[in-house]
């Protein structure tokens, strides 16, 4: 049972009221006014507990018994009908003549608010690459600058009314994610031109060959910077090879995706900021605990460096058996 938010009593304080009434002879008077209701309520309460127990004591629904405006079943099912061959809400309000807000709504009601609901569900599309550079996940998220207000509305809770304020610009957070240890490596840039995405991917690859790992392919999303022939030629000159994920599938970029969200948490809407040279100056504390020390729910609540760790000695075993 779902307890309405503006409810006096709860289910425990209502069989209190009615069991003080009908097991221990209160006055109905009494009994409410040390429930703090009126008589009124106090006697709907101990009426439904004699006539049903406990059971009377649930919230019962709102709607009438009675609806002679509801649509019908019949029309309820001829919607869905039209609705699995895939025509609009439009179309079917009017090839039934029904207004379209009628049948928008039971389309909502019944599941089949978008087209996309006809479809079979995706199945889950997990899979993790075996060595630590096989495959690296780059993303960008853009942030809003904190100007000379402080923190805005994400943080503070109020938000400006009336006149709409100027924003203060944005920062582009560049990420990259690899796909087998998550150990990651970001960097707050003032744009995400061909020319920083690809001078941020050196640098990633310059951070991981310092831990020991060869990066073998990139995975980007589909944007200007990804496809632009200047970021084409760094990769291939820097030997690796450039995957881009599935258009309007960002899932395709999951992992990248999921850390974002992590972080976002963690670190940029984490704290409350004066400025944005203070939060991107806590960043790398932050990233030094993911790295490091917060256990992650998909490497067996290890750390990317545990994982990393692992994978190296279990190299080194395989080949000192060779």
């Amino acid at each position: 049972m779902q307890l309405h938010g503006n409810a006096a009593l709860t289910p425990n304080q209502r069989l209190r009221l009615a069991r003080r009434v009908v097991e221990k002879g209160c006055s109905l008077t009494s009994a409410a006014e040390a429930a703090e209701v009126s008589e009124r309520t106090a006697r709907k309460w101990v009426d439904r507990y004699r006539e049903q127990g406990e059971a009377g004591l649930a919230d019962r629904s709102s709607a009438p018994q009675s609806q002679p405006g509801a649509t019908p079943e019949d029309r309820i099912e001829a919607i869905a009908a039209l609705r699995r061959v895939r025509l609009t809400g439009a179309e079917i309000a009017e090839a039934l003549s029904m207004a379209r807000s009628t049948v928008q709504g039971i389309l909502t009601r019944i599941g089949l608010g978008k087209l996309s609901r006809l479809e079979p569900p995706e199945p889950p599309n997990r899979y993790e690459r075996r060595r630590a550079g096989e495959l690296l996940h780059i993303d960008v998220k853009k942030l809003g600058r904190i100007g000379h207000r402080g923190a805005g509305h994400r943080a503070t809770g109020r938000r400006g009314k009336g006149q709409r304020s100027r924003g203060a610009g944005w920062e582009f957070v560049h990420v990259c994610v690899d796909d087998a240890t998550r150990l990651a490596h970001v960097e707050v840039l003032s744009d995400e031109r061909a020319t920083s995405c690809v001078a941020f991917l050196r640098r990633a690859l310059a951070f991981y060959r310092a831990y020991g790992i060869e990066v073998e392919r990139v995975m980007t999303d589909n944007g200007p910077g990804y496809l632009s022939v200047v970021h084409a030629l760094a990769c291939k000159g820097l030997g690796i090879k450039h995957l881009r994920t599935r258009p309007y599938r960002p899932r395709t970029n999951g992992k990248a995706e999921r850390f974002i969200r992590t972080m976002l948490g963690g670190w940029a809407y984490g704290a409350i900021y004066g400025s944005s040279d203070e939060r991107t100056a806590a960043l790398s504390g932050w990233l030094d605990h993911y790295n490091y020390r917060r256990p992650h729910g998909s490497l067996g609540h290890k750390a990317p460096m545990d994982r990393l760790r692992a994978l190296q000695e279990g190299n080194n075993l395989v080949g000192s058996y060779i």
